[in-house]
């Protein structure tokens, strides 16, 4: 069956390694800082001046005043940092950040991405995702396989405005994990009880399957 929303996180939190400066995008990736491997050590940077955010606080916990660049409270770790968003938008122009966790509407089978905008519709905009796309070569996004429609978000091209042109190389779906290079989609893990069947008929663009597809590990 399909992942969760917690699920998509757990796996995602394999990509993490020890000593990595991370941002976790609005969404899904904020989950990601609750699911970090108790035998590794990150720093989760925010784009409105936090580097080395906790997990979520508990009820007892939350500071109103300590919030991430979602506007979620957050909790901080030993040996936080706070400051301003200019600095915060330096480390990431500067290419400081080793990975970078983003939601998105659409990817295409070339890595590029749209994050940011659907005409017609009140979204919370781009925020720091263009800086992300540009300043970080390491980026996993987040994302239903499909529209509640059933209509595939893993497209030959995308149609909506654009956040970054082929920049991405990692996906991690509620059906899937996939690595994007050569103009393809390679489909390289499946969610648990997913077929690849399935996940070829979600998937608009080009796919590639070499292979035995082995089930995700989440824990």
């Amino acid at each position: 069956m399909a992942l969760s929303r917690v699920q998509i996180a757990q796996r995602v939190a394999f990509e993490l390694r020890d000593g990595y400066y991370v941002n976790l995008g609005i969404g899904i990736p904020t989950l990601v800082a609750n699911c970090i491997p108790a035998d590794i050590d990150v720093m989760l940077q925010s784009e409105n001046g936090l580097l080395g955010m906790g997990p979520f606080p508990l009820d007892e916990e939350v500071d109103a005043d300590l919030i991430n660049a979602g506007k979620q409270t957050v909790t901080a770790i030993t040996g936080a940092a706070y400051f301003s968003s200019a600095e915060s938008f330096a480390m990431i122009r500067g290419a400081h950040v080793d990975l970078t966790v983003l939601g998105a509407f659409e990817i295409d089978q070339n890595g590029s991405i749209a994050s940011w905008m659907i005409p017609g519709k009140l979204v919370k905009g781009m925020g720091g995702a263009m800086d992300l796309v540009a300043g970080t070569d390491n980026i996993v996004v987040t994302m239903t396989h499909a529209s509640k429609a059933g209509q595939s978000k893993l497209l030959e091209s995308c149609t909506l405005p654009l956040t970054g042109v082929n920049c991405i190389r990692k996906v991690v779906t509620d059906l899937a994990y996939l690595e994007i290079h050569d103009g393809a989609f390679h489909l390289l893990e499946r969610a648990p009880g997913v077929s690849v069947e399935e996940i070829a008929e979600k998937t608009a663009g080009r796919l590639i399957v070499d292979g035995e597809v082995p089930e995700m590990r989440l824990g």
